[in-house]
């Protein structure tokens, strides 16, 4: 029995990861391992479930339903990864850490010396020129474009982009030029930290595997870094996978990740890399990247001349394309910006995208992401995406496909709030995760006159824009405030006139001088607004400004429908 242990060891460990200050911006992952580790004291580990969590530790109400609300996984996940992350640093050194193992919430106690997977490292994993799915080669789409590498640049095995500038692995930008009659050597690990034992596996492994192709043996065995031994490296031929269920459409895909599958901070599953052909992968996971809560899903890529055949149901989805340029640009290691990198993309045939230009588009590290409405699969019952250079390789971070409205693009729908929110309609409100500048605040007084006050529980605040991705179109913005700081009643005071703001989209003002308290006739009170037939820029975007004239501007939540005909 536990009651019967004694956990002061454990429970020092705990009140010492409270203290170190890692969870002074999270307090619901405080929250949450505090009490998971106090069933666990108490001897109730067996009641540690996911709506106890959500009731006890994350002050749900007794209606909870964990169908709707996944708030208990993704704070699990993110515990999970801030636990990893001390462990690596400051609690290297501890006689015991705690883990949350995946699928379960009841912690575990774990003596020094087992490995702690590594959450960094930015290195270029060489992958075979012709890993492709067996029954989906093109060979067109094998080799690497000759005429648009430099083969002086790199070192063919591995290549790190976060190397100081002036050693020379800060020269190996792009992948050295594969004759036709070559091909790259098999997957190394990325975020190695023995790069010595690797290359001599890696050149053990290259010569094994010509032996092998040569006797006619049918298989290179895959090496794995002593250092990882928890991480799942794929085989040099990717994942075989088979078609999506017709009850679960919903497909996301990180490009390049060839590790497990990343659950977001939304609780959206994003599988490792599959269906592609040609190309080759980097690994970035340190880059920080700007304009969006999920950097994870830009800090992996694949590169060079390649395509994607998706199998899909027949049916009608929207299509997002997600990219990041760490490689070119300011203050990354290339250098570079505009025209440094220009392609273009095609879907089932048909240009989608022509001489793209990520820089162009939203600037250096920054997550850019390209819309498409009525998608459906080719004849074959596949989705075809094909990548074309212009100027040096085209690059993909993550390809994301949900079930679409013909002809409309489905509601976006966002709040000032971390977490998601199903409305008394049963709309789903997320994150706004799309924002840009500004900070979040909970408003925890009731609002008057709206008739879901709980979509004004959060409020940003500051110099606001939202950058929100759209296919072409015409848009109505939906706009939700709520005077919380300014009034008589509030320690500021003030009312009319305290606070002034611009509303614009795509630098056409739309509202000029607006006053929250004066249109919602005082504070602490609901009031929309709204503007429509807006279309977007030529980057696929609406660019939505709230810019201050006297104090902040601030807002709640935001919506946006498609008004196409």
């Amino acid at each position: 029995m536990h009651a019967a242990v004694d956990f002061r060891r454990e429970k020092h460990e705990l009140d010492t990861i409270l203290a170190s200050g890692i969870f002074s911006r999270a307090p619901n992952l405080a929250q949450v391992l505090t009490y998971v580790c106090a069933r666990y004291f108490e001897g109730a580990a067996e009641q540690i479930k996911e709506y106890n969590i959500a009731v006890e530790a994350l002050g749900r109400p007794a209606d909870f339903d964990q169908k709707r609300d996944s708030i208990v996984r993704v704070e699990a996940h993110r515990l999970r990864k801030r636990l990893r992350e001390y462990y690596e640093a400051d609690g290297a050194d501890h006689a015991i850490r705690i883990e949350i193992p995946p699928g379960q919430y009841a912690p575990k106690f774990l003596p020094r010396g087992g490995p702690v997977p590594s959450l960094s490292g930015d290195t270029l994993v060489a992958v075979q020129a012709d890993a492709v799915q067996p029954d989906s080669v093109q060979p067109d789409l094998v080799q690497l474009q000759p005429d648009l590498v430099q083969p002086d640049l790199v070192q063919p095995d591995i290549a790190s982009e976060s190397s100081v500038s002036g050693s020379p692995a800060s020269e190996s930008l792009v992948p050295a030029r594969v004759e036709p009659d070559k091909q790259l050597g098999p997957l190394v690990p990325a975020g190695t930290a023995n790069s010595a034992k690797f290359g001599n596996r890696l050149r053990n492994a290259t010569v094994g595997a010509v032996l092998l192709l040569l006797s006619g043996a049918g298989a290179i065995a895959l090496w794995r870094s002593p250092e990882r031994k928890t991480a799942k490296i794929a085989p040099t031929l990717p994942l075989i996978v088979a078609a999506p269920a017709a009850n679960s459409p919903e497909i996301r895909i990180l490009a390049g990740h060839l590790g497990g599958d990343y659950t977001d901070r939304l609780g959206r599953v994003w599988q490792s890399d599959r269906y592609f052909q040609g190309g080759f992968v980097f690994e970035s996971h340190d880059h920080p990247i700007v304009g969006t809560r999920e950097p994870r899903i830009y800090q992996s890529r694949r590169e060079g001349f390649f395509a994607y055949d998706i199998p899909l149901p027949a049916g009608i989805y929207e299509l997002r394309l997600h990219f990041a340029e760490t490689l070119y640009g300011e203050n990354n290691v290339a250098g570079g910006g505009e025209s440094s990198r220009i392609f273009s993309v095609s879907i089932n045939g048909k240009d989608a995208l022509r001489e793209f230009d990520v820089i162009a588009e939203a600037g250096p590290s920054t997550a850019d992401v390209r819309v498409f409405k009525d998608i459906s699969p080719a004849a074959d019952g596949k989705l075809h995406l094909k990548f074309e250079p212009s100027t040096n390789s085209p690059l993909l971070n993550a390809i994301e496909i949900v079930p679409g409205t013909p002809g409309r693009l489905r509601p976006i729908r966002m709040l000032a709030l971390d977490r998601v929110y199903v409305d008394k309609q049963g709309r789903v409100w997320e994150p706004d995760r799309y924002a840009r500048g500004g900070l979040l605040v909970a408003r925890t007084k009731p609002v008057e006159g709206a008739v879901d006050p709980d979509l004004f529980r959060g409020e940003r605040f500051g110099n606001l824009r939202y950058v929100i991705p759209v296919p072409p179109g015409r848009y109505g913005i939906t706009f939700y405030f709520s005077e919380a700081w300014f009034g008589p009643d509030t320690p500021p005071g003030g009312g009319v006139g305290s606070r002034l703001f611009d509303i614009l989209c795509n630098g056409v003002a739309l509202r000029r001088g607006f006053d929250v308290f004066k249109e919602a006739h005082g504070g602490g009170r609901g009031v929309t607004w709204s503007a429509h037939g807006l279309e977007p820029d030529a980057q696929g975007k609406l660019n939505i400004a709230l810019a201050p004239l006297r104090n902040y501007a601030c807002l709640n939540a935001l919506e946006v429908v498609d008004e196409s005909k």
